[in-house]
């Protein structure tokens, strides 16, 4: 009998490394749509038969458990999972990956067999939205399994890396951490206080690494723990991002500096708040800093990393634009007033806003990983930067929802702080020169694909 939802899709990479991804820790995280209110509680090792994943599903209070139960397939290359406890009265889905082409693609299927609690009148009634969700879901999931392999098997070392990731639990780093461990690479998690596990370590942002030993022979480290920039710009808050930023960076280089067998590599993220506001001007990496408190900040964010330089450490700064994510940031604030027909631009909406999705920044953490002459500054964005009133009327398209509505700069500026001219009004038209001469290949260079990518609003 037919499943109750199919969907296929070839993969130009071979059978054994797409089954290869998804056994691998980290595979699971990655599938997971951003717009799904759903988090990997628990994954009990590879899906091999017997062993069982639980996710949390749906939002506060409304969230529910739900288990699966891994088993293998009958007369197929793959596995299953099966619910053992959820919001289905069914679920079984399967996993089934076909060598095609002599071996150079694959077909990637899924198939789910489901059913509705609430009897064959509730089934009825709501599987054809079920149904819809699914194939949203999956669309999403075989472009990730597509995407994220042609990164990893695009490097130039068959050899894993051992990668150490501050800041693991944030929205770049949750992401990166299932990333690169689903590239088949060990990463260990930087983690304040004393490392819990045997995948952590330990440190404090004030006084360095506290279980220092655990850094030792590591390939390389990605800095990006910092205070969020998000909330009242109080003198507070405003030191209190200095200091995350300065200091904690600072203290990380002198731990590693201190180690036997210091890493190779240091990528340190700063972001192209550096350039300050700058009009219309096309800026690069080879543009100096501007003015402001977020360029002062970033100045001295990237100062402390130059002492591993000096240490032989090779390091490049990751200069990131505003991250384009349903998964946390900027995009999901916005979305309920989008959603409502309320949105609309801030001031007069002509400012450029240089964004990059996370995917990309994903990509580009692994080209400075993977790439030995990449160093120094690289600006992590899109190529197709846009006014912040085409970025709104973008989204508002992708909703369908009208932006009629225009924040006059009058009410931003009420803010406390620079928080309206550095955050909400500053102009920087920031190009990624640098990824552009590293031969690097954007998944997402159009805004409109990335936010339907993002919020699983794909045109037909």
């Amino acid at each position: 009998m037919e499943p109750s939802f199919v969907r296929r899709t070839a993969v130009a990479h071979p059978v054994d490394a797409v089954e290869a991804w998804h056994r691998r820790p980290g595979a699971l995280q990655r599938l997971l749509p951003p717009w799904e209110p759903a988090r990997v509680v628990s994954a009990a090792g590879p899906p091999e038969p017997g062993s069982r994943v639980e996710l949390r599903v749906g939002r506060p209070p409304f969230a529910a458990r739900w288990i699966a139960e891994h088993r293998a397939l009958e007369g197929d290359r793959g596995f299953a999972d099966v619910q053992v406890r959820g919001p289905f009265a069914r679920w079984e889905h399967e996993h089934v990956f076909r060598s095609r082409s002599e071996g150079r693609e694959t077909l990637l299927e899924d198939r789910v067999d489901f059913r509705l609690p609430g009897g064959p009148a509730v089934h009825r009634l709501l599987a054809g939205t079920v149904r819809r969700r699914l194939e949203r879901s999956f669309r999403y999931r075989h472009r990730t399994v597509r995407d994220d392999l042609r990164t990893h098997l695009g490097r130039r070392s068959d050899d894993a890396w051992r990668v150490a990731v501050t800041g693991s639990s944030g929205l770049i780093g949750s992401q990166l951490v299932a990333f690169l461990r689903s590239g088949g690479h060990e990463v260990l998690r930087v983690t304040r206080g004393s490392a819990a596990g045997g995948d952590e370590i330990g440190w404090d942002p004030t006084s360095g690494l506290r279980t220092p030993a655990r850094a030792e022979g590591l390939d390389a480290v990605v800095h990006l723990a910092a205070e969020p920039l998000p909330g009242l710009w109080t003198e507070e808050k405003k030191r209190s991002i200095v200091r995350s930023r300065e200091e904690g960076t600072l203290n990380l280089v002198r731990s590693l500096r201190s180690l036997e067998n210091p890493p190779e590599t240091l990528i340190s993220t700063s972001a192209v708040g550096y350039y300050g506001d700058r009009g219309d001007e096309t800026l690069t990496e080879e543009s100096a800093a501007g003015e402001g408190f977020l360029a002062d900040v970033c100045r001295r964010w990237e100062a402390p990393a130059r002492g591993a330089e000096e240490a032989g450490i090779r390091v490049v700064r990751l200069r990131l634009g505003v991250v384009v994510s349903g998964r946390g940031g900027a995009l999901p604030v916005m979305l309920p007033a989008f959603r409502l027909g309320l949105g609309g631009a801030l001031g007069d909406g002509r400012q450029w806003m240089s964004w990059v999705s996370l995917d990309d920044v994903l990509d580009a953490i692994h080209l400075a990983l993977d790439r030995e002459e990449v160093r120094g500054a690289v600006n992590v964005v899109a190529p197709g930067e846009v006014r912040h009133g085409e970025f709104v009327r973008t989204l508002g398209r992708v909703l369908s929802r009208p932006v009629p509505f225009r924040v006059p700069e009058v009410l931003l500026r009420a803010a406390p702080g620079e928080l309206a001219e550095e955050m909400f009004l500053a102009s920087q038209r920031v190009e990624p020169a640098a990824l552009r001469d590293a031969g690097f290949s954007f998944r997402h260079s159009d805004l409109e694909g990335a936010l339907r990518q993002e919020l699983g609003r794909f045109a037909d």
